[in-house]
Formats: structure tokens, sequence, C-alpha cells
């Protein structure tokens, strides 16, 4: 069975800070770009980081820059997403993904919505006072 599993999610105060992580099982996240995306409710996914299998060329969309960072194991089975100074805008539920051929990061963050791509089910992050 190939699945990705988020964790780390929870209610933090804003300015607080949270480790997302995703483990695979099934298969191995190795050669495939990865990212973290998220949803908030009303709005559309979007995508907030994204790494390559190959150089480990890094994406993060605007308004996470600075504050976030994504990472992977060595061992392709885990990616990560560090999360600082979190703001209540950040609030919604996360999600990452594998994608099934190559790609560059911007694009598999920028065009969220490919189909070609192994999705978990979500973690939530509730960024309040």
């Amino acid at each position: 069975q190939v699945q990705l599993v988020e964790s780390g999610g929870g209610l933090v105060q804003p300015g607080g800070s949270l480790r997302l992580s995703c483990a695979a099982s099934g298969f191995t996240l190795r050669h495939y770009t990865i990212g973290w995306f998220r949803q908030a409710p009303g709005k559309e996914r979007e995508g907030v980081s994204c790494i390559t299998s190959v150089g480990s060329i890094k994406y993060y969309a605007d308004p996470v820059k600075g504050r976030f960072t994504i990472s992977r194991d060595l061992d392709g089975n885990t990616m990560y997403l560090q999360m600082n100074n979190l703001k209540p805008e950040d609030t919604a539920t996360y999600f990452c993904a594998a994608h099934a051929f190559r790609i560059t990061a911007q694009e598999m963050c920028v065009r969220a919505t490919l189909s070609n791509r192994f999705w978990g089910q979500g973690t939530q992050v509730t960024v309040s006072s």
C-alpha cells in the first residue's frame, strides 16, 4: 500500500513554531519532487514549499519565505516542514505530496492542482491565542 502520513500539527500561539513530518510507506520519496501544501476553509489549496530530488532545489511561497524551511531525509522516507514565527494566517490543513514525474520545485508548488501526485490525508495547524 502506497501512502503518505503527516504528523506534527496542532494548536500554537502566534510567534510559535511547529515541525511537520511526512512519512512514506510502500514506496520511497528518494526520486520524487516533494512538497507541502495547505488549504484554509473557503480557500484554494496552495503550494507552501517544495524541494527536488536532484540537487535539493527549494521553492517557497512568498508568505512563508524566511519563516518556513523544507527538508528531507537522506533515506528517502521522510520529509519535513519547519515552521517558525507562525501567524494566524498560517492556519490551514497542511498536506504533503510527492509528484510522480520529473518536475521543478517551483512548478510543483505553483501548479497545486496537478493530478500525478501522491497525497497525504492532511494535518491541521491552528495558530491562535
